[in-house]
């Protein structure tokens, strides 16, 4: 071939290969999201797109907006943009709406079962959203990492926001789908939960709370814990605490009324001990003795 040929074919193929960015830039302007993706996925899950049904999720699939994503068992993080990180509990189902472009970015999860971690690692621009959808609240943010769960007990349907960075603003959605006006921010280090019973959509507590990190599940624990040990972030709570809750020891404080009547110190998985001492003549502690401790445990004295 001569070397006049290879110029005009190289030429060819130069102007075709502009010609092919030129077109995935037009289609990717609009309405569609720079960079949604399956960051890490090892178990069992599922990815439902509408026209193509159920399919299996995979390390750096590509994801569409209106993609619903569920994690059953394992491990699944999605990233949206370059800087927001979505991780799925075990058990969990999401809706997945992402639009615009970096500067006009807006993200909307609709929140099915389970709960989610979020770290949206830089504050959104003016033009941007990040909002998470429950069936009793909406949450939306600027930037920060916060955890979003919903469970049923007894009929009565909850949601559950632990804020480790930044601020979350809530409202309140009623059954007949209206948003309360009212805004209640939940800031760093503290957690609400709202409440739906059939009748009444409410906060549970008239104030957000500091949070009960031992109630968190050992999967967002450990991601906290990346997060401050990876990417040097300082969130409300530190590594060696998250490690004490993970792996002990354990305090087992005995209560008589609101007074400390004595503590011992206890390993993950190992047994308290009853006190020698008895604080009263009658009554006894209420406590399975032959239980393991899991994290700190008060015991009270009942008569």
């Amino acid at each position: 071939m001569s070397k006049r040929m290879i110029a005009i074919i190289a030429g060819i193929s130069v102007v075709v290969i502009a010609a092919v960015v030129v077109l995935i830039i037009v289609l990717s302007g609009g309405n569609s999201y720079r960079l949604l993706k399956m960051y890490e996925f090892n178990g069992t899950g599922s990815v439902t797109r509408e026209g193509k049904g159920e399919m299996t999720p995979y390390t750096n699939m590509v994801l569409e907006s209106g993609d619903k994503i569920a994690l059953d068992t394992g491990r699944l993080v999605i990233q949206a943009d370059e800087d927001k990180y979505i991780h799925l509990d075990e058990h969990t189902e999401i809706k997945l709406v992402a639009t615009g472009k970096s500067d006009n970015s807006k993200t909307e999860i609709e929140l099915i079962k389970g709960g989610i971690s979020n770290d949206i690692r830089n504050k959104l621009s003016a033009q941007s959203s990040y909002e998470i959808n429950t069936p009793n609240s909406t949450m939306s943010v600027r930037g920060t990492v916060f955890y979003a769960y919903i469970y049923e007990l007894d009929g009565i349907k909850y949601t559950r926001v632990c804020v480790f960075e930044g601020t979350v603003a809530t409202r309140l959605v009623y059954k007949d789908g209206t948003v309360d006006t009212r805004e209640v921010a939940v800031g760093k280090g503290k957690e609400i939960i709202i409440y739906e019973d059939g009748t009444t959509t409410d906060y549970l507590y008239d104030e957000p709370q500091d949070i009960d990190y031992d109630t968190l599940p050992e999967n967002v624990l450990l991601d906290l814990k990346n997060m401050i040990d990876v990417d040097g972030k300082t969130l409300s709570i530190t590594s060696p605490e998250i490690t004490r809750i993970l792996e002990g020891p354990y305090y087992v404080t005995f209560m008589y009324g609101d007074k400390e009547f004595g503590t011992q110190t206890v390993k993950k998985g190992e047994k308290a001990v009853v006190p020698s001492l008895r604080p009263a003549a009658a009554g006894g502690w209420d406590f399975d003795f032959g239980s393991a401790i899991e994290h700190d445990t008060k015991i009270e004295w009942k008569q």
